[in-house]
């Protein structure tokens, strides 16, 4: 069984992503343009109808849409890189169940962090895959976030500092000219799925 390790998963990121750099900085490229793409069509939208409301609509199915197409890519890519292609970005089918799964995670780290800062940080270290269970199983909004409680159960210290370890890489990335962040953002998001990975191992193991 694996043993789970900030450091480890960080070495595991940076192990895969050098197996093929340039898809994956390509890929990370592809995403910040149609991130910014779907900010621009929202806004032309938002101004020529009703007060914004269709362009927050628009930018809301659009994000999600983007967002499960790259969470879907670095799992594929994380588990076997020579697969993965473009397409995987089109991951459209469990939709609703990943847009209810981001809105409830974000109601309760928004409560947790009002309360005194420290309950938000441990909802967010205990629901940090449930996005990645829905994209990875098909699993409902709930049971994902059951079952992240699960994993993650006995590893959230050390989840912590993986968190730490990748927003500190990202500003790093972002410092070099911004450039750097082609290289930061595939390497710490491979760094999360490989966590998710140990865990999920790393649970069923222990619950045999």
């Amino acid at each position: 069984m694996d043993k789970f390790s900030a450091t480890a998963s960080i070495r595991a990121g940076w192990s895969t992503f050098k197996r093929r750099p340039w898809f994956l900085v390509g890929m990370t490229a592809l995403m910040l343009v149609l991130t910014w793409v779907i900010g621009a069509i929202s806004g032309v939208f938002g101004e020529k109808e009703a007060p914004g409301l269709l362009g927050t609509l628009l930018n809301l199915g659009l994000s999600t849409l983007l967002s499960m197409g790259f969470t879907a890519l670095v799992i594929r890519a994380h588990d076997t890189i020579e697969s993965a292609e473009v397409g995987d970005l089109w991951h459209p089918k469990p939709f609703w169940k990943f847009l209810a799964a981001e809105f409830l995670v974000g109601v309760i780290v928004f409560i947790g962090l009002i309360l005194l800062i420290v309950p938000g940080v441990i909802a967010i270290l205990m629901l940090l895959f449930s996005v990645y269970i829905v994209i990875d199983r098909e699993l409902g909004p709930i049971e994902a976030m059951k079952e992240s409680m699960r994993i993650t159960r006995g590893s959230r210290s050390e989840l912590l500092l993986l968190v730490l370890m990748c927003i500190v890489l990202n500003i790093l990335g972002m410092a070099a000219l911004i450039v750097g962040l082609f290289i930061s953002i595939p390497i710490t998001a491979l760094a999360v799925v490989h966590a998710y990975r140990t865990l999920e191992r790393k649970a069923e193991a222990t619950s045999a």
